[in-house]
């Protein structure tokens, strides 16, 4: 697969995963609809890191790290860094690290009761339409490669 291929399929399952984090808000499953997220939008990031680079992303959960790389790559720095991306790369930080917690907390028991009880249901759908909002700017900026 070349790296538009594989972009491709990185972008089809962020986008199911991103459908199972709605899925799971509506059913009430508001920590299952957060790690739905996190994962939605680390393999969005994934698949942009691919395709920009054509190397395979560190074998990491960490988003803000990925992206990190991904915003140090060449490739990246010449067709996607401009005024408009750095409002938003500001704007969806925050969000990167958040979702960090709601990887971890889904893995390991202790976290995942923990978070269970902060999270509501506003909390929950605040999350999930941020992660809407980064996902449709994230799938953007494939656009910016000639």
């Amino acid at each position: 697969m070349n790296n538009k291929e594989k972009y491709c399929y990185w972008e089809e399952y962020a986008q199911y995963d991103l459908d199972t984090a709605i899925a799971m808000f509506d059913s009430g499953r508001y920590l299952y609809s957060a790690f739905m997220c996190q994962q939605a939008i680390e393999k969005i990031v994934k698949g942009l890191y691919v395709l920009y680079t054509n190397e395979e992303p560190v074998k990491s959960h960490n988003i803000a790290l990925i992206f990190n790389n991904l915003c140090n790559a060449d490739t990246f720095k010449e067709n996607v860094l401009n005024e408009t991306f750095h409002f938003y790369n500001e704007k969806y930080t925050s969000l990167f690290v958040k979702l960090l917690a709601f990887y971890i907390s889904a893995r390991y028991p202790v976290y995942k009761e923990k978070l269970s009880t902060v999270l509501s249901r506003n909390e929950a759908d605040e999350l999930l339409m941020t992660t809407k909002e980064a996902f449709i700017w994230l799938k953007s900026l494939r656009t910016y490669l000639k």
